[in-house]
């Protein structure tokens, strides 16, 4: 690999919530702990340690089902707040030792070494390479050291080979796929460990008689397109290796604000209710306070997204999406009547609800306001009163019966 080729290392903290409950309290170390509510509560797993997962248990199970499988395990409701501190130690750690980072989860952020090599040559290096893993591992003993927190390391040529190799190197490791390597590596890892295959697509393979990515890699398109429809060529690629082999480079590198469990494509909430319900005015408040918070965390990120999706879980957990595409928007009173009307639209059923979730993507940096935008200037004031005294400090009137302790803010972390 030459000193100019692509380079990309992703990092993620090995169990976050789980590792950083334990800094705050270490009589969990090496205790079966999960953080994401107590036992009989219709949330679910936002993380969960090793001791557990060797039960079954993982993130997104819910709480119900958990407890079943680990009824002895220790459950925590989690602390927001700390676990951004937590993170925003580890991105000023990264950003020592690359000058491009970028976060896609507050546990698991992505670093470009492309052109870093001569920096941390010693005398005697002459395998690029080599340099890079070690100074990977000397920043995970780094944040090891000075945060206490544990992690996992893949660099590759391509994000999703980056990704893949961090999985495999799980717990507490670090693992470099040279170039012309990738395909090697990936083949003989079942579908599933691609990322985009969730467990449907899988079905949907298997059922073609593919297992491996050896064996995606080497389908035909015409096969592939009864999975992926027109994505199958793109697909296939990624299984052969091919991939992303640069990090964007329009957002800034970290913000204090970053910090909520979102990727820096979307921004999404959801939110399990204590018992199904049909009645619209209560959907509809809950579409509400959802619509609401989103769009408080787009402005404080300064962004606005071009797509709004709503999602809708079923009592018998049969569970559905609408997109729609808008214009660039992070404004509850601009989305909240196409969240309305969305679910108008996706309502098939006379079954009670059990789960609503709303989610901003296709995000764009926002553009500067008007001068004296009426509209603007109310949601600048009322998310200068949510900074000093917190969100619930100011909501719409149709919004507040959500009680707040439902909140489940982006996708479970593992």
């Amino acid at each position: 690999m030459t000193a100019e080729a692509p380079r990309i290392c992703c990092l993620d903290l090995d169990t976050f919530f789980v590792s950083v409950e334990r800094l705050l309290d270490p009589s969990l170390l090496g205790k079966p702990v999960i953080v994401g509510g107590q036992p009989g509560t219709r949330g679910v797993v936002t993380a969960c340690s090793y001791e557990v997962r060797a039960l079954g248990v993982r993130s997104g199970m819910s709480l119900t089902e958990a407890a079943k499988l680990a009824p002895h395990a220790i459950y925590l409701s989690g602390r927001d707040r700390e676990y951004g501190k937590y993170s925003e130690q580890v991105v000023a750690i990264a950003q020592r030792y690359s000058p491009l980072v970028r976060m896609a989860s507050i546990d698991e952020l992505y670093m470009d070494f492309r052109g870093c090599e001569r920096l941390f040559q010693r005398p005697g290096d002459h395998d690029a390479d080599a340099t890079i893993l070690r100074v990977v591992h000397a920043l995970t003993d780094c944040i090891a050291a000075e945060v206490g927190l544990p992690a996992s390391a893949g660099i590759a040529t391509s994000k999703s080979v980056a990704k893949i190799a961090c999985g495999l190197a799980k717990p507490r490791g670090v693992l470099l796929v040279r170039a012309g390597q990738e395909a090697h590596t990936l083949a003989p890892l079942p579908v599933r460990k691609l990322p985009g295959i969730g467990p449907v697509t899988e079905q949907r393979i298997v059922a073609l008689g593919i297992t491996t990515l050896g064996e995606l890699a080497t389908s035909p398109v015409r096969v592939l397109e009864r999975a992926f429809g027109p994505h199958a060529a793109s697909m296939r690629a990624r299984a052969l290796g091919h991939g992303d082999a640069e990090l964007s480079r329009d957002r800034p590198a970290f913000h204090e604000h970053d910090m909520e469990g979102e990727s820096l494509g979307s921004i999404s909430n959801e939110r399990t209710f204590h018992e199904d319900v049909r009645e619209l005015r209560v959907v509809e408040s809950m579409l509400c306070a959802l619509c609401e918070r989103v769009c408080w965390r787009a402005r404080r990120r300064g962004v606005e997204a071009r797509t709004i999706t709503l999602k809708l879980r079923y009592a018998d957990f049969d569970t559905i999406t609408r997109s729609r595409t808008v214009t660039p928007s992070a404004s509850e009173r601009e989305l909240l009547p196409l969240l309305k009307r969305l679910y108008r639209d996706a309502r098939q059923r006379s079954l009670a609800i059990r789960l609503l979730g709303v989610a901003l993507s296709n995000l764009v940096l926002a553009e500067q306001l008007p001068l004296f935008p009426r509209d603007g200037q109310v949601r600048a004031n009322v998310d200068e009163l949510r900074e000093r005294y917190g969100f619930d400090a100011v909501r719409l009137g149709t919004g507040l019966r959500v009680p707040r302790d439902d909140d489940e803010e982006g996708d479970p972390a593992g």
